[in-house]
């Protein structure tokens, strides 16, 4: 029998207990990888198995905007599985308003998760990849990254600063044999946006809206995010860094007329 494409790779996913990273970290272990979920909405800090029910998953609980419980959280998941090969930073928030809308705070608190998250969670598995033979980095961005959404400011600011650091960090450890790629998904269909559209005078007209925008006229679902991430992971894309892979159903490509 042909051993999966991932048979013996250890993997760690940030925001790994719902959305995009419970898809991820479900996929990983599908392709025969040993997985840690990195979550704050765990409530066990040593590692342990069941996260959303899966008994394959391990979780533990680690807040990215905290230096230390994300070196707690690393350290605890890289033993537990006896290393670590694949890191996805996933774990982000999401935000809405014009620039003129959120105060600094909010902007600080943004920044703290989506870009400074990916910087101390990078930081504290580094000494593992290094240590790895097929070492890769895959960091959730988006199409906010370079295409102008309305009402989308802060949220683009720091996708945009997610972009540019996959590029930096690519470039910093290509020599090392450590592999750093990201994924820009369009509108995905996940809790997070379930409570954005619950927010909204009318649900059923922005969500409507939230397809139309995208050219193939649905929303993005979790599985096919993935899909591009842990392509990127593996060894298939063993000559792909410095790369971003749009999953947005044509929505930063496509002009289409209607």
């Amino acid at each position: 029998m042909t051993r999966p494409e991932l048979h013996g790779l250890r993997a760690l996913v940030t925001g790994g207990a719902s959305g995009i990273g419970l898809a991820t970290a479900r996929l990983l272990a599908d392709r025969g990888a040993a997985v840690a979920c990195l979550d704050r909405e765990l409530t066990h800090t040593a590692p342990a198995p069941g996260v959303a029910g899966d008994e394959r998953l391990l979780g533990v609980r680690g807040d990215v905007a905290d230096d230390t419980s994300v070196r707690t959280a690393a350290t605890a998941a890289a033993e537990a599985l006896g290393g670590l090969d694949i890191l996805v930073n996933n774990a982000g928030i999401g935000a809405r308003g014009t620039v003129a809308d959120n105060p600094d705070e909010e902007w600080a608190r943004v920044f703290d998760i989506n870009v400074f998250g990916i910087v101390r969670t990078t930081r504290a598995v580094l000494p593992h990849l290094r240590a790895s033979p097929a070492a890769a980095i895959v960091n959730t961005c988006s199409v906010a990254a370079t295409a102008g959404l309305p009402q989308r400011a802060l949220y683009s600011a720091s996708k945009g600063a997610v972009y540019a650091l996959t590029l930096a960090m690519a470039a910093d450890h290509v020599a090392e044999g450590i592999r750093v790629n990201c994924v820009s998904p369009g509108t995905v269909d996940t809790p997070w946006v379930g409570r954005l559209l619950d927010a909204a005078d009318d649900p059923a007209a922005e969500r409507a809206a939230l397809r139309a925008r995208q050219p193939t006229g649905r929303l993005v679902a979790p599985e096919e995010v993935a899909a591009a991430i842990v392509y990127l992971a593996g060894p298939a894309a063993a000559s792909t860094t410095g790369t971003s892979l749009g999953v947005d159903g044509g929505m930063a490509g496509l002009r289409l007329r209607r």
